[in-house]
């Protein structure tokens, strides 16, 4: 896929979905992302692994677009991973592909925190069948812990796990900062 068919289905994803992006303009955006060949490969990436980006938002004081993956469940292409390096090292036996973290930061992307994700499951029903792993604070990471969220029963719910846990229907959701 080259960057031109990227940008085709982005706008196409962003006209078809007007409540994530209220009062904001396709074409600045587009210029914005033409100048940024890396944050386009980021979005290459987050398409390809199934997140189905899309603009959620913009923050006014740094001048960026928040795109994050609006795939319904966590992106099939991020599953099955436990949460970051350090616990994939430490795992034994049956070790995942790869991290949670380790992936996010290979993309170019950050996981949602749990106000973002919170923030995002607003707009529509996220992650009804899966879950996804969200960035972890300190505290509860030094702990062997990590955090993550799904939606059951019209709720929004954040859970915790150790690190080294890693399920077929628990992803991750990234953002990205344009």
């Amino acid at each position: 896929m080259e960057y031109q068919d990227l940008l085709q289905i982005l706008k196409t994803r962003f006209d078809k979905n007007p409540n994530r992006h209220k009062n904001l303009n396709w074409k600045t955006i587009e210029e914005k992302l033409k100048s940024d060949p890396k944050k386009l490969e980021s979005l290459l990436q987050m398409e390809k692994t199934e997140g189905e980006p899309d603009v959620v938002g913009y923050e006014k004081e740094t001048d960026q677009y928040l795109f994050v993956d609006c795939s319904p469940e966590s992106p099939a292409g991020r599953r099955s991973l436990c949460y970051d390096q350090e616990a994939l090292n430490a795992r034994k036996e049956h070790k995942p592909k790869n991290s949670a973290i380790q992936m996010a930061n290979s993309m170019g992307i950050e996981l949602l925190t749990e106000e973002q994700y919170r923030n995002l499951q607003k707009l529509e029903n996220f992650d009804t069948k899966t879950s996804s792993w969200l960035k972890t604070p300190e505290q509860i990471r030094k702990l062997e812990g990590a955090i993550f969220g799904d939606f059951r029963f019209n709720t929004v719910f954040i859970y915790h796990n150790g690190v080294q846990s890693y399920y077929g229907g628990r992803g991750f959701r990234g953002i990205l900062k344009v």
